[in-house]
């Protein structure tokens, strides 16, 4: 019983939000689908609703979510009209609903709608009674319509959970399929291990970021995936010309009694120090940056030789959003770290550049 009701509950915000963002962009920005309408249009709309969990965020999340897909009115128009009116926001639907008949005239959204022929659009009765909103808003950070496509299907044929949606996504699951000889044993091993859905379960949101040079082979797994871009990032700093001198890669160490592997190590001969570089297959999260800064410790304690400066950490981090690389100085002061270091190491600007040209590379060879 608690079922059904989460997922009238989830079927009812996700048309809510639909609707929203179809308010936000036919009447709010009178049919337009340009940036100019920032933040400032969304803060007033929040200011004028006063409901709390309607804010900004979810104003962004419903425009896009209008913008990509637009067949979900026709859902709308058809069964949801009495159960939409019973929800807060009642004048916005009232203010929608009749223009709801007229799905096809929506310029903006059938100008993003036509990149994808209508075989590939999931039908909306599948999106809104199989997928929760948290659902669709990973689906919502993928700009390839085929891309989403692919998703779509494949969650709600293997019921994944968000957080099994989420990791597949970052992951590149569909860069796995397409590189796999044996795309059939590829899906299958991935569903095998997946994170099954209950209404209970819930997850945040971001991006995608994609790899590079594989060979085909029957199956491509994340491993394979982040070995490849390890032997790129390998290249990339050797290739710098800034000192960089290759010392490990898997470094094993021990830190209280546990084994411990380094991604990358190097030995900067300008600033006489260690390099460790750490990989992530995933978003910036605190405890990476943690973990590397305890690797660093490590070798400022038992790898220091004399005449050494202390080392210092490079994290990256595919998945693209706020910080997709950091450095890790340990107990180095940060004065120090920009005065010297910084002048010798690669900057932000050039190691986001370099994963950013991996994600390109990768696109055009699937």
């Amino acid at each position: 019983m608690r079922g059904v009701a989460v997922k009238t509950i989830n079927q009812a915000t996700t048309l809510r939000n639909w609707i929203i963002g179809c308010y936000i962009v036919e009447y709010e920005q009178n049919g337009s689908d340009r940036a100019k309408y920032g933040d400032n249009l969304l803060k007033s709309l929040e200011k004028r609703i006063g409901q709390k969990g309607l804010n900004v965020t979810l104003f962004q999340l419903s425009r896009l979510f209008y913008r990509d897909y637009p067949h979900i009115g026709t859902l709308v128009s058809a069964n949801h009209a009495t159960a939409l009116h019973k929800l807060p926001l009642s004048e916005i639907y009232a203010t929608v609903s009749h223009k709801l008949p007229e799905i096809d005239s929506f310029a903006v959204n059938k100008k993003n709608a036509g990149k994808l022929s209508e075989q590939f659009n999931t039908p909306p009765e599948n999106l809104v009674s199989a997928l929760s909103f948290s659902h669709i808003r990973e689906l919502l950070t993928i700009e390839d319509p085929l891309v989403r496509f692919f998703y779509e299907t494949e969650c709600i044929r293997g019921t994944w959970s968000v957080r099994e949606l989420r990791r597949q996504i970052v992951s590149n699951l569909h860069i796995r399929i397409g590189l796999s000889e044996d795309k059939m044993k590829a899906m299958m091993l991935a569903d095998s291990k997946a994170e099954r859905h209950t209404p209970l379960l819930q997850i945040r949101d971001p991006y995608t970021f994609e790899f590079l040079g594989l060979q085909a082979k029957d199956v491509v797994t994340e491993s394979d995936i982040e070995e490849a871009l390890l032997g790129h990032l390998q290249e990339f700093l050797l290739e710098l010309g800034k000192g960089f001198c290759f010392e490990a890669r898997q470094k094993r160490i021990i830190i209280d009694g546990e084994y411990y592997f380094a991604d990358l190590v190097f030995y900067n001969r300008l600033l006489h120090c260690n390099v460790i570089v750490e990989l992530k297959n995933d978003e910036f999260r605190h405890e990476h940056i943690g973990q590397l800064n305890a690797y660093v410790s490590y070798y400022a304690e038992n790898e220091m030789q004399p005449g050494d400066n202390p080392p210092v950490g490079i994290l990256l981090c595919t998945h693209k959003g706020k910080k997709m690389v950091e450095y890790a100085l340990g107990s180095m002061d940060n004065h120090l770290f920009v005065s010297t270091y910084q002048l010798q190491l690669p900057n932000r600007q050039q190691l986001e550049q370099f994963l950013m040209d991996e994600c390109r590379e990768q696109s055009s060879e699937v």
